[in-house]
């Protein structure tokens, strides 16, 4: 697992390690492993790093003076360092180790800065930009002078130079990736001592670029605040079958979903589940999406329900070991019984699109005693928590949370980054890092849910199931929109996810 961990863990794990080491010794192990990078990412020019030509925006804080002394090493080795400090005033030592190695500092103001070149030009004429605006205390947008600067870095990125963050990208939440206004967009964040949740998290999944973790000796106590797996890890969570196994044993999944006006839905939660592991699943959906699912997957269980609201469907199914409830089922009378007797069971309840809609309707459905998992996108979890969408998408990690606190489940928030809250506060927030954007297509959504009910009929919990059938979910995405990653990527359908996905298992 990739480890993040928010800002107060990781400043009192540096408070403690600063007083074993000496004055400027992390800053100094910070400096030469931001430095090292740079040099990697210089080496892809023509002429090398030596002539080469970087601007450090350097902020007065810790993450300026990393990013002062990082100009330093590479102006000598023959860089031509420019260095741009707004404010009211510089990171002394770091300023001065950079002028003694050769390197220019200059204030972004009106006029021709010390070495007679406009300070637009430098940025402009730049192979590498240096982002130390701000480091991880920094909260809300970027104000002037340092927006205007991150506008010029943005320019130059788009016009071919590569843009390095100190830490995060100045303008970013560190613990939540919120984005509260201008930012820096990087190509390579180079962080230290322990991943930040806001780099693993869109929006500021999104401006941090590759993320590069130099170790700078930091014991950290506390509990990381988020984790993003693996393959390995994902391997390792998934169930296998033994010479004992029988369907029963491998587990069974209830399986609610479409309906006579919605019936593709029931086809693509089902092919999810047939391709999820579980032994056995019995479908029940409405007439018409019957007759599908029994044409496409013969080798489920199929239970056609009637429209009466008093029909026993617990009774009439027989016995599974975890239900998926939702896919497009409706949101009529007929289908809230259906759910209030489903969430009324003691058996492991995923629940996702119509029966969200449900959730936002009849509140009292939840919480509920057994382990439950709901699988919105933003705005189906703007429903739930009566918000706007726009507020969930900007601050997902944080709603995410709110929802799994305040309903008692554990939420699978999709979208450009998938988190998974669950309950239990002293859990950690999972993000899922597989994924492309070409999953963002009807019946995506479908497909998940029927992977990761089969996973919760086979005994995953909740957080583990969300955790792998996402994981899976991104991977078989990936494999089906570029088969052969030589080729480029194409568009896909649901169907090709469902399709990729024994593909996805044997990766792992």
């Amino acid at each position: 697992m990739r480890e993040a961990y928010d800002v107060a863990a990781v400043r009192a794990a540096e408070r403690a390690l600063m007083e074993l080491v000496p004055d400027g010794a992390l800053m100094g192990r910070a400096a030469a492993g931001l430095a090292s990078v740079c040099a990697s990412l210089l080496r892809q020019h023509p002429g090398h790093v030596y002539g080469t030509r970087v601007v450090v925006l350097a902020g007065s804080g810790d993450n300026g003076g990393d990013a002062l002394y990082a100009g330093a090493l590479l102006a000598r080795r023959g860089v031509s360092v420019t260095a741009i400090t707004p404010g009211s005033r510089a990171h002394a030592s770091g300023t001065t180790a950079l002028r003694a190695a050769g390197g220019r500092v200059q204030a972004p103001q009106d006029g021709a800065p010390q070495d007679g070149a406009p300070q637009d030009g430098a940025i402009g004429r730049a192979d590498l930009i240096i982002d130390g605006l701000l480091g991880i205390g920094g909260r809300g947008g970027l104000r002037e002078p340092f927006a205007g600067l991150a506008r010029r870095a943005e320019q130059a990125r788009q016009a071919g130079a590569t843009v390095v963050a100190v830490d995060l990208p100045s303008g970013i939440d560190a613990d939540t990736g919120a984005v509260d206004g201008p930012a820096v967009r990087a190509d390579v964040t180079v962080t230290f001592g322990a991943i930040k949740p806001g780099l693993l998290v869109d929006p500021g999944a999104g401006h941090a670029g590759a993320v590069e973790l130099v170790d700078i000796g930091l014991d950290l106590k506390d509990e990381p605040a988020a984790l993003s797996p693996q393959r390995h890890d994902i391997s390792e969570l998934l169930p296998r079958p033994g010479p004992e196994s029988d369907k029963y044993r491998r587990g069974v999944l209830g399986l609610l979903a479409g309906s006579d006006r919605f019936t593709g839905a029931a086809l693509l939660s089902t092919g999810g589940a047939v391709h999820g592991g579980a032994g056995m699943i019995r479908v029940v959906t409405a007439h018409a999406a019957a007759a599908l699912v029994r044409q496409v997957w013969p080798e489920t269980v199929l239970t056609v329900h009637p429209d009466d609201p008093y029909w026993d469907l617990i009774g009439s199914v027989g016995r599974v070991q975890a239900w998926v409830a939702g896919p497009g089922m409706g949101t009529g009378p007929d289908a809230v019984a259906r759910l209030t007797a489903i969430l009324g069971t003691d058996l492991p309840v995923l629940v996702d699109a119509d029966g969200l809609t449900i959730l936002s309707q009849v509140k009292e459905l939840l919480p509920r005693a057994a382990p439950t998992l709901i699988t919105p996108h933003a705005g189906e979890l703007s429903r739930l928590l009566g918000t706007d969408s726009s507020s969930v998408e900007a601050r997902r990690l944080e709603h995410a949370r709110r929802a799994a606190d305040q309903f008692g489940v554990t939420v699978l928030l999709k979208g450009s980054t998938t988190v998974i809250a669950s309950p239990a506060e002293s859990q950690p927030v999972l993000v899922n890092p597989t994924g492309t954007p070409w999953l963002a297509t009807a019946g995506s959504g479908d497909v998940l849910s029927g992977l990761a009910g089969a996973l919760l009929a086979q005994g995953l919990e909740p957080a583990q199931a969300g955790l792998a059938a996402a994981y899976l979910h991104g991977l078989a995405g990936r494999l089906a929109a570029a088969p052969d990653p030589d080729s480029g990527e194409a568009p896909i359908g649901a169907s090709d996810l469902v399709r990729a996905l024994p593909a996805a298992f044997r990766s792992l």
